[in-house]
């Protein structure tokens, strides 16, 4: 009996030849981010390593020999502390609010800055100017717009009295305050979206409305799948920067009316009541639950990198 050597299918080779080249191009990405992590370590390991240390101890500023030992004692008074889950709750709200408003708003964008021919620079610098403009400034404008006796809000909307006052109370603050991160950020929003856009083939869409297809089939069954990756770049990026929100809290309420977040509360404890111990917990568990939220994320959406860049 004979045996003889047998060639791998073809498929094997092309798959082989496609993993050889992902592998290359995972080396040349390490080595090209290699300085800038190494740089980036070098600056935030050292405050993140003292805030780790400081969250194990009792410390005031006011009173820096007093430093006392605890432990995980920081930790257990912020966990079981219903003020902490009070702001977390805010936190998560106004994250998943803003982002979902932003990701449908954002798309609409970007599709109008994609097909649109006539103007199209000055239409993409206007969409794009809220998110020019510097945070503390457009929360200041936003707070002024909602103003009791100066702002323009109640007059503008025919269903709100006249003396309405939006910082009131606890839901109409923070109504207001997911209109101000909206608006400055959707841009930012539109303008990832727009560059998932323009990597969907025109000739697949075009296939695809020569076979019958409606504007909501193809969006729903060509579109949308090939901008998975964009649009899970897109949420990431606004989902961890909406999830740390500060300048509109700080300018707006300052807290007032339980509309506090996490990443305010840490502010207090820290600057205000001088609380190092306790507001290095809070600053530790704030990174801790980011990385949470990343990596919640990035399995949501379970984006094949390999296909996204046309290997698969």
């Amino acid at each position: 009996m004979t045996t003889t050597l047998s060639r791998p299918p073809a498929d094997t080779k092309v798959a082989d030849r496609a993993s050889d080249r992902s592998k290359a191009e995972n080396r040349l990405g390490q080595k090209l981010v290699a300085p800038a992590v190494v740089l980036m370590l070098l600056v935030t390991a050292w405050p993140m390593l003292q805030a780790l240390y400081l969250s194990l101890f009792n410390y005031r500023l006011t009173a820096p020999d007093d430093r006392e030992f605890v432990g995980l004692a920081n930790y257990s008074t912020v966990l079981t502390d219903s003020l902490f889950w009070q702001d977390m709750w805010n936190t998560v709200l106004i994250m998943v609010v803003t982002v979902a408003v932003e990701l449908v708003i954002g798309f609409a964008f970007a599709m109008v800055m994609h097909r649109v021919i006539f103007a199209r620079g000055v239409i993409r610098t206007s969409i794009l100017i809220p998110y020019g403009i510097i945070t503390v400034v457009s929360a200041f404008a936003w707070q002024f717009a909602f103003s009791l006796n100066n702002g323009f809000v109640n007059s503008w909307l025919p269903f709100v009295e006249d003396n309405f006052n939006w910082f009131g109370d606890h839901w109409p603050a923070m109504f207001a305050i997911m209109v101000s991160e909206i608006w400055k950020t959707t841009p930012f929003m539109a303008l990832l979206l727009l560059a998932g856009l323009s990597q969907v083939s025109e000739d697949m869409l075009e296939a695809a409305k020569v076979d019958g297809a409606t504007w909501w089939q193809r969006l729903w069954k060509v579109i949308l799948p090939n901008m998975r990756a964009a649009i899970m770049v897109a949420v990431l990026f606004r989902a961890l920067d909406a999830y740390r929100i500060f300048d509109n809290i700080f300018v707006m309420t300052r807290g007032a009316q339980e509309t506090e977040s996490v990443s305010f509360l840490t502010y207090r404890q820290v600057i205000e009541q001088v609380q190092l111990g306790v507001g290095s917990a809070l600053s530790v568990l704030l990174f801790l639950s980011v990385l949470l939220l990343a990596w919640l994320i990035v399995k949501l959406f379970r984006v094949d990198l390999a296909q996204a860049r046309g290997e698969g």
